[in-house]
C-alpha cells in the first residue's frame, strides 16, 4: 500500500529505538568461583520489572529492569543489572489498550535483545553464558495490575 510522502502509517505502535540505559556486572571473587567448586551448580535468581513513562505526545519509553544474582554456597559469584529501554510511538488506540501494549507487547519485543546483552556480559565475566528463559509479560502484567485492581473492586 503506497502512502503519500510525509505521512506515516497509522500503526498501533512503532519502536523508534532501543538502548542500554544502565549495565553493570560485578565479579567479586573470580578466582574462587572459576577454580573451586566448578562442578557445583550456582543458585541464580532473576528479577524482571517493566515500566513505561510518557516522553511526548504519543511517545513513550518502555524500560526493562533485569537483576540477576548468582551465588554458590551463599558466596556471591556474580551480580549483574541491566536497564534496557525502547522508545515507542503509539498510534490511535483506545486508552484501555495503551497500557497493555506498553507493558506486555513491547517488552516481548525488547527482551530478546536484553537477554543477549546479559548473556554476553556474563560470558565476558568468565562464566558460561547466561541463558534466560522467555518471560510471560502478560502474566507479569496481570499479577501487577490484577492485584492493584482487586482492592478497588472489593470496595466498589
Amino acid at each position: 500500500m503506497n502512502q503519500p510522502v510525509g505521512q506515516e502509517a497509522t500503526l498501533p505502535f512503532a519502536i523508534r529505538g532501543q538502548y542500554i540505559r544502565d549495565l553493570s556486572f560485578e565479579n567479586p571473587n573470580p578466582l574462587k568461583h572459576l577454580v573451586e567448586n566448578m562442578d557445583k551448580e550456582p543458585d541464580i535468581t532473576v528479577d524482571i520489572q517493566v515500566t513505561s513513562d510518557v516522553v511526548g505526545d504519543k511517545l513513550f519509553e518502555v524500560v526493562l529492569h533485569i537483576h540477576v544474582d548468582a551465588k554458590r554456597d551463599d558466596d556471591q559469584m556474580f551480580l549483574t543489572e541491566l536497564t534496557y529501554a525502547g522508545l515507542v510511538t503509539i498510534g490511535e488506540l483506545p486508552d484501555e489498550f495503551v497500557k497493555p501494549l506498553l507493558l506486555i507487547h513491547c517488552p516481548n519485543l525488547l527482551f530478546p535483545f536484553a537477554r543477549n546483552i546479559l548473556s554476553d556480559a556474563v560470558r565476558d565475566g568468565g562464566f558460561p553464558p547466561l541463558m534466560l528463559a522467555p518471560v510471560d509479560f502478560a502474566y507479569l502484567y496481570q499479577q501487577q495490575h490484577g492485584e492493584a485492581q482487586a482492592p478497588q473492586q472489593a470496595t466498589a
